[in-house]
């Protein structure tokens, strides 16, 4: 999966690059879009107007928030939406044979240069019914969106999602590292799952392409193979090390090491808790030193934590020390890792104590090993000593919820509203073109977000607005708001001739999420029993959707 370089659109004197994974073109789609496009183009309705909403319609994860995300891989898509002469033949074929060659014609024609978006900024926590993304224009056009649109939307928001929540158990101290490459749904779900689990918090990855891609920071040590690779030091034929400073050389960097091994193993202070050490462990650790003097991270778990791997791990640090260099610190992947965090912890200090280290007590821990909310959840309460975590398989396929669910309503055309009913009152759509808001309160935390007409007027700081549930009658509050911040930015004005909003760089996503996440009362992040978020209507879009949902809902007859 590589970025296109050599495909991108200029709009408004600015360049857009086109989708990151050359897969997303305009056939990235269901058959019907393009069934219904016909059908729109026949009956001569191809061009009329219309207006959808992409929403969702309940939180991920039995949580109270969603992290939006998806929406530069959208405006890339729209930036760039154009059908090839070989991806018309194709639907030529696909099609029943029955639909006019002048449809076909029309296929080559069509653009996004008269759709608008509307969308919340990429990054901020959202809530259900609220419209994430807004699409105007062509009906046909914006139909033939919404399947891509909804691709790209649905599992970027579940994985960003998914790492805030890690995040906000595992606490902002501590370091979390996205390991789900091998484990992942495919490349395109290992590449999307690296740059959205940064988004959502993650502070690097495994994952070297998107690395490259996205400007991720890159971290990754060695595996057991690595280490059970080695016989003995007597494998080690380039003994010698350089210090730091480049003003001395250690000729048998080895034999210093076993060295600070035996000064290990007769403290007294330690209780001859050491006795011999797997020596193949200690080779691979030293080979390793000697490769990456300046990041010597060990896997200390492929024999035995605190009998080899923690003993061996400490006399090459100590052995590097000497020469200048501080070691980085050991990772666990088996076991009780709060037990075992706990008592290397305990080791690093005896260490910093003994031999005079400063700061060796707070060598970095890190803990991998099918690691997931829960199991993070679970380490803090029983007390551990990790600073970092590397998270995989629970992570980036997203285990404890499959999909988001994200939907694609048609909310008006021809600036007639129209509403989609259903027995279930939590499928009816909210009819209309509408302008969103979130509210604030006095002690800086959102209190409700409220949808309004398009045309009514904007909340104000300081005056009481009603908020209503958009179903339930009983259900209102007024609010008077410190702050009001209008949700929906333009950032595709078609020929509207609206001002664009840029699209943000990764990095300052990363960091509109993390800022959002500590606007929230701690009660609707919580990991369990959350409070819900309020999501409301003003009282006239109450009344418009009361009155248009009588209108519609066919009235039956008792016999």
């Amino acid at each position: 999966m590589e970025a296109k370089s050599n495909k991108a659109t200029r709009h408004a004197g600015r360049v857009v690059d086109g989708p990151t994974n050359p897969m997303v073109t305009p056939l990235l789609t269901d058959l019907y879009q393009f069934t219904m496009a016909y059908a729109y183009w026949k009956a001569g309705k191809h061009n009329e107007r219309a207006v959808f909403d992409l929403y969702f319609r309940k939180n991920p994860f039995g949580g109270e928030f969603t992290v939006f995300a998806g929406l530069e891989e959208c405006i890339k898509l729209i930036a760039n939406f154009k059908l090839t002469e070989e991806e018309i033949s194709f639907i030529r074929q696909s099609l029943p044979g029955s639909c006019e060659e002048g449809f076909l014609n029309y296929l080559t024609e069509i653009d996004c240069s008269d759709v608008e978006v509307y969308a919340i900024s990429e990054g901020t926590v959202v809530f259900p019914k609220v419209p994430l993304l807004r699409l105007e224009g062509p009906v046909a056009v914006v139909q033939l969106l919404e399947t891509p649109v909804l691709n790209l939307v649905n599992f970027a928001s579940l994985v960003a999602t998914n790492a805030a929540r890690h995040r906000l158990v595992a606490g902002k101290s501590k370091m979390l590292l996205e390991f789900g490459l091998r484990r992942a749904q495919g490349p395109d779900g290992a590449i999307g799952a690296s740059k959205y689990c940064y988004i959502g918090g993650f502070d690097a990855t495994s994952n070297v392409a998107a690395g490259r891609l996205f400007g991720i920071p890159l971290r990754g040590t060695h595996s057991h193979a690595f280490v059970s690779s080695f016989m003995g030091p007597d494998e080690i034929l380039e003994k010698s090390l350089c210090s730091s400073d480049g003003s001395s050389t250690c000729e048998d960097f080895v034999t210093r090491v076993q060295s600070w091994l035996s000064k290990i193993q007769s403290l007294k202070s330690l209780g001859s808790t050491f006795g011999e050490t797997n020596q193949s462990e200690l080779a691979a650790f030293i080979s390793y030193a000697l490769a990456f003097p300046n990041n010597f991270l060990a896997l200390v778990d492929t024999y035995d934590v605190m009998r080899s791997g923690v003993p061996n791990f400490c006399a090459v640090a100590l052995a590097l020390n000497d020469l200048g260099y501080k070691a980085v610190g050991i990772r666990l992947d088996s076991g009780d890792l709060a037990y075992l965090s706990s008592e290397a912890r305990k080791i690093f200090h005896i260490i910093e104590k003994e031999f005079g280290i400063p700061d060796f007590g707070k060598t970095s821990i890190t803990a991998s090993n099918d690691l997931n909310e829960e199991t993070l959840d679970g380490l803090k309460k029983q007390g551990h000593e990790v600073d970092c975590f590397g998270i995989g398989t629970y992570l980036v396929t997203c285990y404890a919820q499959a999909a988001l669910g994200c939907v694609f309503k048609l909310v008006e055309i021809n600036n007639q509203p129209r509403i989609k009913l259903s027995e279930d009152v939590s499928k009816v759509s909210i009819p209309c073109k509408k302008r969103c808001y979130r509210l604030y309160g006095k002690e800086g935390y959102s209190l409700v977000d409220i949808m309004t007409g398009e045309n009514e007027p904007c909340p104000k700081v300081g005056e009481r607005i009603l908020c209503r549930h958009p179903f339930s009658e009983s259900k209102r509050a007024y609010v008077v708001p410190k702050r009001v911040e209008e949700l929906l930015k333009c950032y595709w004005p078609g020929q509207s001739g609206k001002e664009r909003e840029e699209l943000p760089a990764l990095k300052d996503i990363r960091d509109h999420c993390i800022k959002q996440l500590e606007q929230m009362r701690p009660d609707h992040i919580r990991r369990l029993n959350p409070t819900p978020y309020k999501v409301s209507v003003s009282a006239k879009l109450y009344d418009f959707i009361h009155f248009l949902w009588l209108n519609e809902a066919p009235v039956g007859e008792l016999h």
